[in-house]
């Protein structure tokens, strides 16, 4: 039986506002006119849209409530009225990764209304709870509407000039005291494509890798391991595609509510037979929809994997031809599975038992192509890069890997976190994931036109090359001893340019490390929790620099520019500008050009975009522009063949895009003439080539069924061609569809294509350009055009997958317990890792912490996890501020069992004290202090919270502390206030599933 939810709400709605929007009063006579041919919605018609399945099952009677309000309609709309100009404009949703299409209807420059896009092959009309209050994003009347300064405790509206002219100057006083890496950027997820790939290009003219994004803390582990598995970090498949699923495993994913609209291609693929498994700690809204659920002790994964795996190899389950020719070092795995993860060990670790795994394992055996899907379940723990390496030798035991149906549908979280990390500012690569190397560094050089040595002087030495800091650890950039990092100063300076510090852990300290900064500024449409955290007095009187300067700049919405943004499954979608800039809010990179001019690089940033007008007549670099620059330099992922002719073709002509395959079956878009045959929606990545080589995109990775040239390929030849005596590269006969190489072969460049006689089939001026080059720094695009289009190769080679990583800590993934962990017996069978002293320029610990806090259950008996909400997204901060949305879930609350609450004497709907380790080192801190809801969600040791909350500290509401006007309407303690130390081996991913707790019933 599933309880209730959540707690019955008892917070009032916010002071002053009505039941509808505050934006209804701007309705004019043609919005009434509107309302009468295409009906706008009322609350309770919100309200019933906004569940899982709004989209598919509307009575006919309906659909004019979300019929496409296009141009026709509106211009007889704005006839019967007489009045106004009424226009439509296409974007997406700003919230998750599906990639909802949303028709904005804009009368006389203000938003009155929107539609989703039936036409969209990907939400196919459907909205979730935040995609139909999406409106109130961009006429959001809690917005941070002016530059502020941090005063006397109090946030003062200054100008932008005087804004702009103090934070640089600030920034160039830290540069010549404490160097370029005193400096920490933390971009964002959602920013477009252009204005991320802008500011890794502006940091790097700053002279700094201190720079990172959301991605971080959401599915870093996930880029590291799948990309060591196979070649590419990202989802293989689509949504769509799982429509074509015979069988589907859910682990660490709760989709119906991180992911609602993805939930309707797995409702299709149901009603075709497809059979969908849930593994997860906690029972979920996804789980309600599973033919099996299992539940996990949270950290676990690899366990239960591990022990699915035992039995499809012990019953010879496996696909051996598929192994043969593709995978290499599947053997090594196999004895792993067999010897060490028997059922009675997997039992003991995840507390699944044999009959399970086993039922698991032949339910995927003989449903085949069948897909996994995992999320920040999986990934944000200290295993989390072996984690998702455990649910890729799953399918790639099972021959599911590069199959339509099949794949691994990695659901990112953010609506542009997949583009951010594409091209955007990671503190170990370039755009396009290019490195720290010289030679990556020589090729963007020449692409923005500046000399390389120009580069090298705005670094301090040596630091060019190497890996930055991460977003998750800046808080250790500033705290920790001097001598401990690898650079020469702590971090003095603080940018957040569209991040929430409550989405990371270890809160109590980062309060300290905001105090202590010199410069903190935040670029945000909303203020976020930084605002509050950084004006709320120290903890600790000595903490606070006197000398601390705190800035906030308001910035715009996505809706309030133009620009693309990629999806979970690769596709890239143009955004229309929907509405001017509000009040003095400015585009991220008007701001960007705006600091560059007054740190010295301006010119050189902006010297290849033309500039057009933007917020009151000042310039800006023109987006599309920027996009044409991606193109010209990011061979290596694809994103060379989207120019922004193509993708505006594809958003004016979603409606001939198939559902299931993402093909266009016939089109010409009648603006531009051009041919849409063939394409798949959105160009996922990679699009190969230059735009007029027209290559159709790739729906699904490594998929050697199809040619090259209809989106087909194999596995990426990135590791070498031999490890062990043993080829790395596919086996005989294994190749894509036509290809002219019927056999594994490594990346393409020069050198191969003279040796294999195609050099000829380069033109005279692709020949000049490709000399000494290969196929991602060939600046003509020569040598992928001759392999891909005339020989039916993939650049990047043909070579067999992963299944053992030597160059990660854990070549075969292994289970270990986390730092803190509720089972000491398991501590001594599974430990962790050793300390590190410079990662990532910083000392990580791991057996220390273990060691200290072995007994930590004692204490803290509860394994406290979070996840996410429907209503709300991310840190919350804008979700929250949105009144349509703040209604639907007013209160923090905790999810603990009936066991647990009975033995505490805690009753569904109480004030409860949540309280973690972290917390005893603060002199006079409660805890967070939440609701309960008793709950058999959770089993009687774990404890589950969402994570979109902030602006209450300790039980102390943050109100004072928000600038005047831009507050959230909902407020409540923030999980990662209480969450504990731990990060990913390889890529310092933050943990948050398994930090352990205790809970009290609050006075």
């Amino acid at each position: 039986m599933l309880l209730t939810r959540r707690p019955a709400p008892n917070a009032t709605p916010h002071a002053g506002r009505s039941a509808a929007p505050a934006a209804s009063t701007l309705v004019s006579s043609l919005a009434r006119g509107l309302q009468r041919s295409i009906p706008t919605l009322d609350r309770r018609s919100f309200l019933r849209r906004s569940g899982l399945g709004v989209g598919a099952g509307l009575a006919a009677s309906q659909l004019t409530l979300v019929r496409r309000a296009d141009a026709a309609e509106g211009a007889r709309a704005a006839t019967l009225t007489g009045t106004g100009k009424v226009e439509v404009r296409r974007t997406v949703c700003g919230h998750c990764s599906v990639g909802c299409a949303v028709d904005a209807v804009v009368e006389n420059g203000v938003w009155v209304r929107q539609e989703p896009v039936f036409d969209s092959p990907i939400n196919m009309g459907a909205h979730c709870a935040k995609g139909a209050a999406l409106r109130e994003h961009g006429h959001g009347e809690y917005r941070l509407k002016y530059p502020m300064k941090l005063v006397d405790g109090k946030y003062q509206r200054i100008s932008w000039d005087q804004a702009l002219g103090e934070i640089s100057a600030r920034m160039l006083e830290l540069k010549k005291q404490s160097g370029p890496d005193s400096l920490f950027v933390v971009g964002s997820s959602k920013h477009n494509n252009e204005q991320a790939y802008l500011l890794r290009k502006w940091i790097s003219f700053w002279g700094s890798n201190n720079t990172d994004h959301q991605a971080r803390i959401c599915h870093s582990t996930t880029v590291a391991g799948v990309a060591n598995t196979w070649g590419y970090g990202a989802m293989t498949n689509s949504y769509n595609d799982m429509q074509n699923a015979r069988a589907a495993i859910y682990i660490g994913s709760n989709a119906a509510e991180a992911h609602p609209v993805s939930m309707l291609h797995m409702l299709h693929a149901k009603e075709r037979g497809c059979k969908m498994i849930v593994v997860d700690p906690r029972f979920t809204r996804t789980a309600a929809k599973a033919d099996e659920y299992v539940r996990i002790r949270s950290g676990s994964d690899i366990p239960f994997l591990f022990g699915v795996m035992h039995h499809i190899f012990k019953n010879g389950w496996e696909d051996r031809k598929y192994i043969e020719d593709r995978v290499w070092g599947m053997d090594k795995v196999r004895e792993e599975c067999l010897t060490k993860w028997t059922p009675d060990k997997v039992q003991e670790a995840c507390g699944v038992d044999e009959a399970t795994c086993y039922k698991v394992a032949k339910i995927l055996a003989d449903n085949r192509p069948g897909t996994i899907v995992w999320c920040m379940g999986q990934t944000q723990h200290t295993i989390g890069n072996a984690i998702v390496r455990a649910s890729c030798l799953l399918q790639l035991a099972l021959g599911n890997v590069g199959k339509s149906g099949g794949g691994t549908n990695i659901f990112r979280g953010h609506d542009n976190v997949q583009g951010a990390t594409d091209v955007g500012p990671n503190p170990d690569s370039l755009p396009g994931y290019y490195g720290l190397a010289e030679g990556a560094w020589k090729h963007f050089a020449k692409v923005w036109g500046v000399d390389l040595e120009w580069i090298k002087k705005q670094y301090a030495p040596g630091m060019m090359t190497k890996s930055g800091m991460t977003v998750s650890r800046w808080i250790d950039g500033v705290l920790e001893k001097n001598e401990l990092i690898d650079q020469d100063s702590n971090l003095r300076g603080l940018i957040f340019w569209g991040h929430a510090p409550n989405s990371q852990t270890r809160g109590l300290e980062m309060k300290k490390a905001m105090d202590r900064l010199d410069l903190l500024v935040v670029i945000d449409p909303f203020p976020s929790a930084t605002a509050a955290m950084a004006a709320m007095p120290p903890m600790n009187k000595d903490d606070l620099n006197p000398n601390r300067a705190v800035y906030l700049l308001p910035a715009c919405t996505q809706f309030e520019t133009s620009g693309s943004c990629t999806a979970s499954n690769r596709s890239v979608q143009w955004r229309e500008k929907v509405i001017e800039p509000l009040w003095e809010s400015r585009t991220d990179h008007m701001i960007m050009v705006q600091l560059a001019d007054k740190l010295g690089f301006g010119k050189e940033l902006v010297q290849n975009y033309k500039m057009v007008p933007g917020k009151g007549g000042m310039l800006e670099p023109e987006t599309e522009s920027i996009l044409r620059e991606i193109n010209r330099s990011v061979w290596t992922i694809g994103y060379t063949g989207h120019s922004p002719e193509r993708l505006k073709a594809h958003m004016r002509n979603m409606h001939v895009f198939d559902v299931r395959t993402l093909k266009a079956k016939g089109g010409i878009d009648k603006e531009s003439g051009y041919s849409l045959d063939g394409d798949y929606f959105g160009l996922p990545w990679p699009c190969f080539g230059t735009p007029e080589m027209k290559h159709p995109g790739s729906p699904n990775l490594y998929d050697t069924s199809r040619h090259v040239m209809d989106g087909g390929g194999n596995f990426r030849a990135n590791f070498g061609v031999e490890r062990d005596g043993q080829s790395l590269l596919a086996g005989d006969g294994s190749h894509s569809l036509g290809a002219d190489l019927t056999t594994g072969y490594p990346e393409f460049d020069h050198l191969l294509l003279k040796k294999l006689g195609w050099w000829d089939d380069l033109t005279e001026t692709e020949k000049a350009a490709a000399e000494g080059k290969n196929w991602k720094t060939d600046p003509s695009g020569g040598i992928i055009r001759v392999a891909m289009k005339v020989h039916g190769c993939h650049p990047f080679g043909n070579a067999r997958a992963r299944a053992v990583v030597w160059n990660f800590p854990d070549p075969i993934p292994q289970h270990r317990e986390p730092l803190f962990s509720t089972r000491p017996d398991l501590i001594d069978k599974y430990p962790t890792h050793d300390d590190k002293k410079a990662f990532w320029r910083l000392p990580t610990l791991y057996r220390s912490v273990q060691e200290k806090n072995r007994d930590v259950g004692k204490s803290f008996p509860l394994i406290m996890s979070s996840g996410r909400l429907v209503e709300y997204e991310g840190g919350g901060e804008e979700t929250r501020s949105n009144p349509w949305l703040a209604e639907l879930q007013q209160e923090m609350f905790v999810e603990i069992n009936p066991k647990a609450a009975n033995d505490r004497g805690i009753r569904n709907g109480d004030w409860v004290w949540v309280k973690t380790p972290p917390m005893a080192a603060v002199p006079d801190f409660k805890g967070l202090r939440v609701k309960a809801l008793v709950t058999e969600r959770v089993d009687a040791g774990t404890v589950w919270m969402p994570f979109h909350f902030s602006g209450r500290w300790g039980g102390i509401d943050m109100a004072p502390y928000y600038p005047e006007g831009a507050m959230p309407v909902v407020r409540g303690e923030a999980i990662n206030t209480a969450t504990t130390y731990g990060y990913d081996s390889v890529t310092m991913m933050q943990e948050t599933k398994t930090t352990v707790c205790q809970i009290e019933k609050a006075a």
